[in-house]
């Protein structure tokens, strides 16, 4: 890199070499041909990157394994059937429930009923009896 007081030098040298004239036409056709350079020299930097990416990824791809293609299987539902029933344990006796029983009526309710039921008479007090 060159100091201030180097780019002062190299500019007046430029200025006496080219004169006041030539100087901005020589000063920009310079730029022009360092932004080609620059470009050029991104470029080959560019491709050499690419180039050495690719190199890595054939490299890596020669290492896998490829993976067979395997044809996809379809779904087929299965029938409805009904669950079984459980057995009961071996060994234990199945449980049952113990019957309903109704307790039974008072006489008194009997004697007295009005939906057409027969009477045994024996069971009726005296006073029914009769009457």
């Amino acid at each position: 890199m060159l100091s201030p007081a180097d780019m002062i030098i190299l500019g007046a040298a430029a200025l006496l070499f080219f004169g006041p004239d030539q100087l901005p036409k020589v000063a920009r056709r310079a730029g022009h041909v360092m932004r080609d350079i620059q470009s050029t020299s991104q470029s080959f930097i560019r491709e050499m990157e690419r180039a050495a990416d690719e190199a890595e990824f054939k490299e890596n791809a020669a290492r896998v394994e490829p993976v067979p293609y395997v044809e996809p299987v379809p779904y087929v539902e299965p029938p409805f059937t009904e669950p079984p029933v459980a057995d009961p344990p071996a060994g234990e006796p199945p449980v049952v429930e113990p019957p309903v029983v109704e307790p039974p009526h008072a006489p008194e309710a009997q004697a007295g009923s009005s939906a057409g039921e027969p009477v045994n008479p024996e069971t009726l007090p005296p006073e029914k009896i009769s009457g």
